[in-house]
C-alpha cells in the first residue's frame, strides 16, 4: 500500500519507486490488545515486511515507516540530514533549546562549539578529570568490598557518570548537595515517555524538578562567570561563558539549556550501558576474564579487550534505540516511493539485532570487535550514538570513561546481585527496569532470567 502524504498536505508530485508495504491493521489491533511495548510492534514490522516497511500507529492515522536497512539508515542519517530532519525532542521541557534538540541554523552554530570540544585537544583536557572520578568510585568499590555493603549498581555508576561530566563542566569534583539536587535530571527523564503531549501540562508535571535543575545550573554559570579556568584549563561550562562575549545568541537561558543537555547526555546514557555491561558479565564472567587476560594493566591489548565489552554492550543496547525524522521533501528510499511528511523511526536497536548483520545477535559476544572480519563493514550497520552530521557529540568522551572506569574496577572484586531487574524499559534510553543490589565479593551470582 502506498503511503498517503499526510492531510493538509500540499500536492507533491512523488519520487519513483515501489510503494512502501504496510503492516496489516489487524496486527496493530492485535499488538494494542496485548498492551504490547513499540518495540515488539517495530519488531514485527520488520519480521513480516523487511528494512523498510510501514505501520499506522493508531486508525485514522497516516503511516509512519519503520527502517533497519543499513542502505536505508545511512541514506537518512548521513547522506541527506537535511532532507530527514528532526522535530520537536521528547526532551525538550529539560533541555529547552541545547544542541539535543536545536534545528536548523542554531542547531549547526551549536554544534560547531561543542564539537571541537570533543575531539582531539578538548579530549586530552578531560582525561585527568576521567581518570580522577574514576579513581573516586574504585576508592568507593574498596570500602563496599571490605565492610560486605549493600549498593545499587546502577545508583553508582550513574554516580561515576555525574561526577565526570560535572568535572568535565566545571572543573570541579561533584559535592553532595549538587549530586543530590541533580537527581531530579534523572527523574525528569524518567518521565519523560509518559509526559502529557501539551507542553504547557508537560512543563507543569515536572516543574518542581526542573525548578531543582535550573538552581543548579544558575549557580554553575555564576561561578563560571566569576572564576578563572584551573590549571587543566577551561570546562565546558567556561567555553560556553566566553562564547558569550561574542555570540549573542548565547544568553543565560541558552547557556542554561546546553548545561543541561549535556548533564543529560553525558551521564544517563554511560551509566546505563555500563549498567547493562555489569548484568551481561554476571551472566557471561567468562568475558571478564577474556579482557583481562587479553593483556597486562595498561597495555594496548588490554583497552581493546575493554573496549569491546562496551561495544558489544552497546550493539545490545545502544544509547540511541530509535531515531525520529521527517521528511520534507518528496524521495525514493531504498527503491520504495515517500512523499514529503512522511515521519520514519530509525531504529539501531532492532539494525543491531539483525542475524542477517550480526550472526547469533542475541549472544553476547565481545570478540565480535577483535577479531577481524567478525563485525559488519557496513557503515549503517552499527550506530549505537547515530550516524551522520547528529550522531552523537560525546561518542568519544563516553568511550573514554567508560573504558577508563573499567580498567579500575574489572580487575577488583567481581559484583554479585542480590537480584536483577526481569523487565527493559523503552524510553529516551535502553534501561534495565529495577533496582539492582549487589555486594563486592568476589564471587558470582546465579545466572539471573534473560532479560530482552
Amino acid at each position: 500500500m502506498a503511503i498517503p502524504a499526510p492531510p493538509g498536505a500540499r500536492e507533491t508530485p512523488g519520487p519513483a519507486g515501489r510503494p512502501v508495504p504496510e503492516l496489516a491493521p489487524g496486527l496493530v489491533a492485535d499488538w494494542h490488545a496485548r498492551g504490547g511495548e513499540l518495540v515488539d510492534l517495530l519488531a514485527l514490522v520488520r519480521e513480516r515486511l523487511g528494512g523498510v516497511g510501514a505501520f499506522r500507529p493508531a486508525p485514522g492515522l497516516p503511516p509512519t515507516v519503520l527502517v533497519t536497512d543499513p542502505d536505508a539508515v545511512r541514506h537518512v542519517l548521513a547522506h541527506h540530514p537535511d532532507r530527514y530532519v528532526k522535530r520537536s525532542h521528547r526532551a525538550r521541557v529539560l533541555v529547552g533549546d541545547g544542541v539535543l534538540s536545536a534545528t536548523g541554523d542554531a542547531w549547526q552554530r551549536q554544534r560547531r562549539l561543542l564539537q571541537s570540544q570533543f575531539t582531539g585537544r578538548g579530549m586530552r583536557r578531560y582525561e585527568a578529570r576521567i581518570t580522577a572520578a574514576a579513581r573516586v568510585t574504585a576508592a568507593r568499590w574498596e570500602t563496599y568490598a571490605r565492610t560486605g555493603e549493600v549498593f545499587d549498581l546502577a545508583a553508582e555508576l550513574r554516580r561515576f557518570a555525574l561526577d565526570t561530566i560535572w568535572r568535565a563542566l566545571t572543573s570541579t569534583p561533584l559535592d553532595p548537595a549538587t549530586e543530590s539536587e541533580l537527581g531530579s535530571v534523572a527523574g525528569v527523564v524518567a518521565a519523560l515517555p509518559s509526559l502529557p503531549a501539551d507542553r504547557i501540562a508537560a512543563q507543569a508535571a515536572v516543574a518542581a524538578d526542573i525548578a531543582r535543575i535550573d538552581a543548579v545550573a544558575e549557580r554553575a554559570v555564576r561561578a563560571a562567570r566569576d572564576s578563572d579556568p584551573g590549571p587543566e584549563g577551561p570546562g565546558l561550562l567556561h567555553v560556553l561563558v566566553d562564547a558569550s562575549a561574542t555570540r549573542p545568541e548565547y544568553t543565560d537561558r541558552l547557556i542554561r539549556d546546553e548545561l543541561v543537555t549535556l548533564l543529560m547526555a553525558g551521564h544517563e546514557t554511560t551509566a546505563t550501558t555500563l549498567t547493562w555491561l555489569y548484568l551481561l558479565l554476571d551472566r557471561h564472567p567468562q568475558a571478564r576474564e577474556h579482557a583481562l587476560a587479553a593483556g597486562p594493566d595498561g597495555s594496548p591489548e588490554r583497552r581493546e579487550a575493554v573496549q569491546a565489552l562496551v561495544h558489544e554492550t552497546l550493539r545490545l543496547y545502544p544509547s540511541a534505540w530509535i531515531l525520529p525524522r521527517h521528511a520534507t521533501e518528496p524521495d525514493t528510499l531504498a527503491g520504495h516511493a515517500l512523499p514529503a511528511g512522511t515521519d520514519l523511526l530509525v531504529c539501531p536497536y532492532l539494525v543491531h539485532r539483525d542475524p542477517a548483520l550480526w550472526p547469533s545477535p542475541e549472544t553476547f559476544d565481545p570478540t565480535r570487535f577483535t577479531t577481524p572480519g567478525r563485525r559488519p563493514a557496513h557503515p549503517g550497520a552499527h550506530l549505537p550514538f547515530g550516524l551522520g552530521p547528529r550522531a552523537c557529540l560525546g561518542l568519544q568522551f563516553a568511550l573514554r570513561e567508560s573504558v577508563t572506569l573499567l580498567e579500575h574496577l574489572l580487575p577488583g572484586p567481581v559484583p554479585r546481585f542480590l537480584s536483577v531487574p526481569h523487565k527493559t524499559a523503552y524510553g529516551l534510553t535502553v534501561r534495565p527496569d529495577g533496582p539492582t543490589p549487589a555486594v563486592l565479593d568476589g564471587g558470582h551470582a546465579d545466572p539471573p532470567p534473560p532479560m530482552r
